[in-house]
């Protein structure tokens, strides 16, 4: 997946903003989440169907590519339809432009963070008439956690594409040199391999670093920690646990640690502070300034395309000693394709939108392209699927039973800025007293979702 930034970057400082402001916009308009009748003429659901719909994407470059393809297959299938496709169009651009009521078909994010607010505003159409239509049941190829992120409070506004899975690279060659010969199984691995693989320069600043703890660096963030302890943000009530939950207190006393351990935040910080952007060649996994790093496995397609001799592995997220069982297990989120409700064609669109995701083919080809994980079941068993071993964790960890979502709610990812409020004060020493802290952030969780509705 190629992200316009990282799901813990600048993108998500804005999102309480952009949230209200997409919620207050479509209200404005009467979106309420309802659907729109589809319609039932030969020329709008077959090959014969005939007219011009607009996508819009958020993929670049050589991904941008990938779907292109996808897109001329659809053509082809349907000669009758051109598809306009805009890439490079992030979240924010897409939500605001949908708030506008600018005229998409059909709209790819990257991440379904969003659904909640897109669902329960009406941002994104219902779905269900389509499939009702077709007589499609998703309970037979979609699986149950992709189905679980695609839609909020009984509306079903979108359909995964691809999905993304979280696991652990690292450099064999830099293992080797430490005399490393697996990687790391649990957090206190983890941290014992992290100081082994870091080395100082003169000045004592950090030359080459083992692994980073802080929650701002890349793919590493609260989110995606939270399977290595399998923490909950919320009850079946929507209540947060972030204060309640021994799993937070646990991750957060063994970051603390290893940051200790490391050198200090300050230490830490100055070097992030000339990090590579994540997703370019100068990514520091790629250069090699970082030995380990939680990442997805879109990072297999960008070392083959850029360092191809990067001499690394892939394995399992380490996990807390009181989760073993949930060693293989992950953060799983997604691409999610839906129907704006600016759309003037939206039975056309329908049929990009079922070609994208339900389609076997569609999703091998763009799983081969992309290196994301297809999100049908008959996709990710095709023997036409290309898996070599590092990608075939990621494979696993989607199916497994431990995997993680970072939950959905009508607020978006404001409960995740709040944690990453207080994960940045924690890093450097603000906050002391975790245990009140973080009852202090469970506190603002619930105030920001009780605004939302």
């Amino acid at each position: 997946m190629a992200h316009t930034s990282s799901r813990s970057g600048r993108w998500l400082a804005g999102a309480i903003a952009l949230s209200t402001a997409l919620a207050f916009g479509l209200s404005a308009c009467g979106g309420t989440g309802g659907g729109t009748t589809p319609g039932t003429s030969p020329g709008a659901t077959g090959t014969d169907a005939t007219g011009t719909i607009t996508l819009w994407h958020f993929f670049t470059d050589r991904e941008a590519t990938v779907i292109q393809t996808a897109v001329d297959n659809f053509e082809k299938q349907y000669p009758g339809i051109t598809v306009n496709v805009v890439s490079g169009q992030d979240d924010d651009k897409m939500r605001q432009a949908i708030a506008a009521n600018q005229p998409i078909d059909v709209g790819i994010s990257y991440s379904m963070d969003q659904i909640g607010v897109l669902c329960s505003t009406g941002a994104f159409i219902d779905l269900a008439p389509y499939l009702q239509r077709d007589n499609i049941d998703i309970n037979a190829d979609v699986p149950p956690i992709a189905q679980s992120y695609t839609q909020f409070n009984g509306t079903r506004c979108a359909l995964p594409m691809l999905a993304d899975s979280t696991g652990l690279y690292y450099n064999t060659d830099e293992f080797a040199t430490a005399g490393i010969t697996a990687p790391p199984k649990t957090l206190d691995e983890l941290a014992d391999d992290a100081v082994k693989l870091t080395t100082y320069n003169a000045d004592g600043s950090i030359d080459q670093l083992g692994f980073m703890p802080l929650m701002e660096y890349y793919e590493t963030n609260a989110q995606g920690m939270a399977p290595m302890v399998q923490a909950q943000w919320f009850d079946s009530n929507m209540k947060s646990t972030v204060g309640t939950d021994p799993g937070w207190q646990e991750l957060f006393t063994w970051q603390k640690d290893l940051i200790n351990r490391l050198g200090g935040w300050q230490k830490l910080n100055d070097w992030m502070a000339a990090s590579g952007d994540e997703f370019s060649e100068q990514n520091d996994f790629e250069t090699g300034r970082v030995a380990m790093e939680m990442d997805g496995e879109w990072r297999t397609a960008f070392i083959a395309d850029e360092v191809p001799d990067l001499h690394y592995a892939t394995a399992y997220l380490p996990v807390s000693a009181n989760h073993a069982n949930a060693y293989g297990a992950g953060l799983i989120d997604g691409n999610v394709v839906g129907i704006p409700k600016g759309s003037k064609n939206p039975d056309l669109a329908w049929l990009l939108v079922k070609y994208l995701t339900l389609d076997t083919d569609a999703q091998v080809q763009m799983g081969n392209g992309l290196k994301n994980v297809p999100t049908i079941i008959s996709a990710l068993n095709s023997p036409d699927l290309q898996a070599d071993d590092n990608y075939k964790v990621f494979l696993s960890v989607f199916q497994n039973q431990y995997s993680m979502i970072a939950p959905i709610t009508t607020t978006g990812t404001d409960y995740q800025t709040l944690m990453a409020n207080f994960a940045q004060d924690w890093e450097q020493g603000n906050q002391t007293d975790l245990v009140s802290s973080l009852q202090s952030v469970a506190t603002q969780i619930d105030a920001a979702v009780a605004l939302g509705g």
